[in-house]
């Protein structure tokens, strides 16, 4: 400072004023993902096996040459290879040296040098700038210096896959057969692209994705120390947005604190990353596998006006289609925090109520619709015909349903011409009343669906006569619990059929009525599944009760009983006796029931050529 002036030698200044305030330097600002890097191998989340592997490998001093650790971005990769070489050149300022480990309770002597990557004997290479052989020579020609203060040399290469065949080469040797002062750690998004000679002299860590629950907690933690109001939706959409990756939850958390002013709503979320609001989008699945069509496109004619991405849309409509699904198959998934109350709630609803073939038509169309949008120069034009394909396929039988419709048909005609089906466009105004709608009303009624007839050539004036109405067809008859078991297949509920032939000790049956005792592990919703299906197949109302009786033995132990008396009456026949004691380990791996001879000769007529003749002998047992 120039006394005389009282100014500072680089600002101007006049002569007699006093130098102006010195302002404090600030702080720079550090992005949450650096600033809550882990620096410890208790910070890493979502990784325990890795670090229970490494932990037990130090305490027993079997530590390898090099590691290669893989995974999806964000994940951890750098940042554990830098602890990983913390741990190896831990040493305490006071206290005796106790070798490698990952207990770091405080900073040793080289710990702030190698986690700010400016210690000497710790060396980072990016191999994506760093590919030719010179590089990995510099490497090469270093490594056979001992460390200068520390107890290791480690070479962190992070990318390791961009590395030129030459260079990948020129490490082999190295690699292998080290100095016992040099450690490797290699980090590669993709690992099918590293020699597999590389990989063979490495210890291959496959970081996870970090799990949803664990990651929208670590989210929330975060959240409470920056002092940010954060709800819990918006918290859960940064975490399905981030797919399991650290590092893309905490810049998408920074963007949402600066996009709402340090606080993070879910509405502030969805506007920032262009998403529905998740509760439309289950109003817009429902109307669309109703089949209103003007109510869906009204729906995502409004979702877009409030700046959802029509592509985005379809995605996020896909994405509840495979939640409804798993809510049905698996389970315990209503469990998933990530889930709102619109999606756990009313999607479990849907699973109680949607066909397993209804939401698997709906997400093929879903996902042959993604790419359309994406690449239709009117993306809303697309996603909304993309929406008119998915209602009006949400009632379509399927093809064995369809066949069966039509012998039906035929069958009721009486020899006439099978009568034709309107459809949905036949009648001039569509019935939209789909799959989904029929199961959501309060009271089911039995629906036919629409009858797939050829419709015959007919003369101008038979065609303009007046058709009788076709009669709805009944129920089927259901007299025995088999019925049931095969009315649950006919109707391709595969789920109710297994449950009903592995967990069903039946008691009593009679038609409107059964009870039964579940199996031990069965689901306890069976009997309202039960009831529901027997309701909408039959049209008439049926109690189905648990019993304490024991019961009778479920189908599957009858049908494992039946398979081992037919073994061994096959088993007991002198020609088959004979065969097992001239081939020593033969077994008995069928028995199948010989076709009858009418069946042969029918099969024969049909063009599968001639009848075989029959057999010297025709006892049943002789095909075991």
């Amino acid at each position: 400072m120039d006394e005389t002036h009282g100014t500072f030698p680089d600002e101007p200044g006049l002569p007699g004023m006093p130098a102006a305030a010195s302002a404090p330097a600030a702080t720079p600002y550090r992005v949450l993902a650096r600033k809550y890097r882990p620096q410890t191998f208790d910070d890493l989340i979502g990784q325990g096996a890795m670090v229970r592997t490494l932990a037990n490998a130090f305490s027993a001093n079997r530590i390898p040459q090099a590691w290669m650790l893989t995974g999806v971005r964000g994940v951890g990769k750098t940042t554990t290879a830098r602890i990983l070489a913390r741990g190896l050149n831990y040493l305490r300022t006071a206290g005796s040296d106790s070798g490698p480990t990952v207990s770091m309770p405080e900073l040793g002597v080289h710990c702030q040098a190698i986690m700010e990557s400016r210690h000497m004997d710790v060396l980072e290479m990016d191999a994506a700038s760093h590919t030719g052989i010179d590089d990995v020579r510099g490497i090469i020609d270093g490594i056979r210096y001992a460390p200068v203060s520390a107890r290791y040399k480690v070479y962190i290469v992070d990318e390791v896959h961009m590395l030129s065949e030459k260079a990948f080469n020129a490490f082999l040797k190295t690699l292998e057969e080290p100095p016992p002062h040099a450690k490797f750690v290699f980090a590669t998004t993709e690992i099918r692209k590293v020699p597999v000679t590389i990989l063979s002299r490495c210890q291959r860590f496959d970081l996870r994705r970090v799990e949803a629950d664990v990651l929208s907690a670590h989210l929330k933690k975060i959240c409470a120390a920056e002092g940010v109001e954060a709800e819990d939706e918006a918290l859960a959409a940064v975490t399905r947005a981030a797919e399991g990756s650290v590092r893309d939850a905490l810049s998408l958390l920074d963007q949402a604190i600066a996009h709402g002013a340090g606080a993070v709503t879910a509405a502030g979320v969805r506007d920032m990353l262009g998403l529905a609001d998740r509760s439309r989008i289950v109003d817009l699945f429902e109307a669309a596998m109703r089949g209103d069509v003007p109510a869906a496109f009204a729906e995502i004619r409004a979702q877009y006006d409030a700046g959802a991405d029509p592509a985005v849309v379809l995605s996020d409509l896909a994405g509840f289609t495979h939640l409804v699904t798993r809510l049905k198959l698996v389970p315990g998934a209503e469990a998933d925090p990530t889930l709102s109350e619109a999606e756990r709630v009313r999607g479990a609803q849907f699973a109680g109520r949607l066909p397993v073939r209804a939401l698997s038509r709906a997400w093929q169309i879903l996902l042959k619709a993604l790419p359309e949008v994406q690449a239709a120069p009117r993306p809303l034009a697309a996603a909304e015909m993309a929406i008119v394909r998915l209602a009006y396929a949400a009632d379509l039988p399927t093809p064995d349903e369809a066949l069966r419709q039509l012998r039906a048909d035929v069958a009721a005609s009486d020899g006439g011409a099978p009568r034709p089906s309107l459809g949905r466009d036949g009648g001039g105004t569509a019935s939209h009343g789909s799959a989904a709608l029929q199961m959501m009303q309060p009271a089911p009624q039995p629906s036919p669906r629409p009858a797939l007839a050829a419709v015959p050539v007919t003369s101008a004036a038979t065609e303009a006569a007046p058709r009788p109405a076709p009669a709805a067809p009944a129920g089927p008859r259901l007299g025995r619990f088999e019925d049931v078991v095969a009315q649950a297949e006919a109707a391709r509920d595969i789920a109710l059929k297994v449950a009903l032939e592995r967990d069903v000790h039946l008691v009593r049956f009679e038609e409107g009525r059964i009870e039964f005792r579940l199996a031990p592990g069965g689901r306890q919703s069976l009997p309202t599944d039960l009831a529901r299906a027997l309701d909408a197949w039959t049209g008439r109302r049926w109690l189905v009760a648990l019993s304490k009786e024991e019961g009778a033995p479920t189908l599957a132990e009858n049908s494992r009983a039946a398979e081992q008396t037919r073994h061994q009456n096959a088993a007991a026949h002198p020609l088959v006796r004979e065969v097992l004691s001239r081939f020593p380990g033969a077994q008995i791996v069928d028995v199948r029931d010989k076709a009858p001879e009418g069946d042969a000769a029918e099969a024969a007529a049909d063009g599968a050529g001639p009848a075989a003749p029959p057999p010297e002998e025709a006892d049943e047992d002789d095909d075991a």
